[in-house]
């Protein structure tokens, strides 16, 4: 136990989804190699790793361990994720669909743990760092879906 153990904790958490969103991307990626989004996929996820590389640096500071990987949960939305490409074609809509799905949790996760009162100061505020990056990949995302069902 150290006197950090809740950011080092918050701050796992939002590693492992964000390396979840990494995956995501990936997947979205490989999925959309004939789509119009395959380059904006891969850019995100590597954007995203960027993201994830700060807090990780920042938990080994503060004594802990940094999380490597993401959630089983998100395997498990990863090979439903798959399993949905393959039965749609993989068409842009259901893929950018997905995506914006996991935006919308990424992005929860970093606001709620914005709201945690209990964090040292230069955690929060590397946490609303990646926030920011998060926020504009979400409304990137959201702004896709929009423009793609628009279309319809």
């Amino acid at each position: 136990m150290t006197d950090h153990d809740r950011d080092v904790k918050t701050l796992n958490s939002l590693i492992s989804t964000t390396l979840d969103s990494v995956e995501g991307y990936a997947e979205a990626a490989k999925d959309n190699e004939t789509g119009g989004y395959g380059g904006l996929f891969t850019a995100r996820a590597s954007e995203r790793r960027q993201v994830a590389s700060r807090p990780q640096s920042e938990v080994s500071r503060l004594g802990g361990t940094p999380t490597e990987s993401g959630t089983a949960l998100a395997g498990a939305h990863r090979m439903f994720f798959n399993i949905k490409s393959a039965v749609t074609g993989k068409d842009d809509q259901a893929i950018v669909n997905e995506v914006e799905r996991g935006e919308d949790h990424i992005k929860a996760k970093y606001e709620n743990a914005l709201k945690d009162e209990d964090l040292l100061p230069e955690v929060t505020a590397l946490i609303q760092e990646a926030y920011a990056s998060v926020r504009e990949g979400h409304d990137q995302m959201r702004d896709i879906k929009h423009e793609l069902e628009s279309k319809d």
